[in-house]
């Protein structure tokens, strides 16, 4: 079982580990080392969690508390863009669940949490994914389109309609299980 919250600032920790698992491997490929964090590129979009406009939710273990999943928004900006960057007022999304809790539901559900709560204060959000991640099929599914490609790489957009109600909490405080959702 386990129970989606709001990510914190004490969560950095958790979402390095999120950030490596959120690096897309193909069916048979290596990992990359984990010293791929340490990569400017790729660091920003953790390093010194819990800024202002940082927003995200973890997916965590009601047993133990670890965090087994995260997706997560950060605004970055033209002079430190990341890779799915459109604008400094588009914040990029970032999703990871670890591989041992993958295809039960949790991503899907993490995803949805994080694009309600970013409908209530962005006219878009961005991502980026490897045209050949499985992933992609759930991004069209929940309204991404392509911007553009870059070699095997999409940048994807998800524009929100201007509402003049703000949306429900997505997090419900009800623990869930993790089973085929």
């Amino acid at each position: 079982a386990y129970r989606i919250r709001p990510l914190m600032p004490a969560d950095e920790p958790a979402l390095w580990e999120m950030l490596y698992y959120a690096i897309h491997v193909p069916p048979g490929g290596a990992p990359p080392p984990r010293s791929i964090l340490e990569a400017p590129e790729v660091a920003r979009y953790v390093q010194g969690w819990g800024r202002p406009d940082d927003e995200g939710l973890a997916a965590e273990l009601i047993s133990s508390n670890q965090i087994i999943g995260a997706a997560w928004l950060r605004r970055l900006t033209a002079e430190a863009p990341g890779y799915g960057y459109i604008d400094d007022a588009t914040p990029e999304l970032s999703i990871a669940v670890a591989p041992p809790f993958r295809g039960q539901g949790i991503g899907a559900r993490l995803l949805a949490g994080v694009l309600a709560v970013a409908q209530g204060r962005y006219a878009a959000v961005s991502l980026s994914v490897s045209a050949d991640n499985p992933a992609l099929r759930l991004y069209h599914r929940l309204g991404f389109e392509v911007v553009r490609q870059t070699g095997g790489a999409l940048v994807m957009s998800k524009r929100f309609a201007l509402s003049s109600t703000s949306p429900t909490d997505p997090v419900s405080p009800t623990p869930t299980r993790a089973t085929g959702e």
